[in-house]
């Protein structure tokens, strides 16, 4: 059984907690080649940026897997649990864009490239910069849309609990976004947008 997602994001044990999350992840989809080795290019790129989850000292990993988690509760194909895995690889690592198309291929690439933000600071304010976010990912597939539910519904899982000034902000941008998302699945956005407008702003 997957661990209970509250305690993903709670101080402790973090190797612990870490290695429960990781197991069960696994146990599920280490069938799979393609997962496995989304999985470990996902968890060593985030690694190599000593990267934590907000909030706790988890490893980064944990976000992504949730996500996969949650993109394989509904209709979904290898490739977008890959994606899942690798929705921040690119943002947030020195990988770039070419190392995922060569290693996972042009589908994975694509719903990775739909999932990476096109905004830099030199762009302007956060709101300029968010409203070309918006931009990009209203051209993107209902794959990578669906994707996009799933991370909207973990990151608010934390944020709200956590950090309560950053809430109001992320709430907002987050809800003009699923203006945007429609044509993923319906179940994600139902529940992305419960997410976002049951917690307390």
């Amino acid at each position: 059984m997957t661990p209970d997602v509250a305690t993903r994001d709670t101080a402790g044990d973090a190797a612990a907690q870490t290695a429960r999350i990781e197991g069960a992840f696994l146990d599920r989809f280490g069938g799979s080649e393609a997962v496995r080795t989304a999985y470990a290019f996902a968890r060593d790129a985030h690694a190599r940026q000593g990267q934590k989850r907000k909030y706790s000292d988890m490893p980064y990993i944990v976000h992504p897997i949730a996500v996969a988690e949650l993109v394989a509760t509904v209709p979904h194909t290898q490739a977008m649990i890959c994606a899942a895995l690798l929705h921040d690889v690119i943002e947030d690592t020195d990988v770039e864009l070419a190392e995922i198309r060569e290693t996972f291929g042009r589908d994975v690439a694509e719903l990775v490239d739909w999932l990476t933000d096109v905004s830099r600071p030199e762009h302007g304010n956060r709101k300029v910069r968010k409203a070309l976010d918006l931009a990009h990912t209203a051209k993107a597939t209902p794959q990578a849309k669906t994707i996009k539910l799933a991370d909207i519904i973990d990151n608010s899982r934390t944020i709200s609990r956590h950090d309560p000034s950053f809430w109001r902000v992320y709430r907002a941008e987050n809800l003009a976004l699923l203006d945007v998302l429609t044509e993923g699945d319906p179940g994600l956005w139902k529940k992305a947008k419960a997410a976002l407008t049951q917690a307390k702003a």
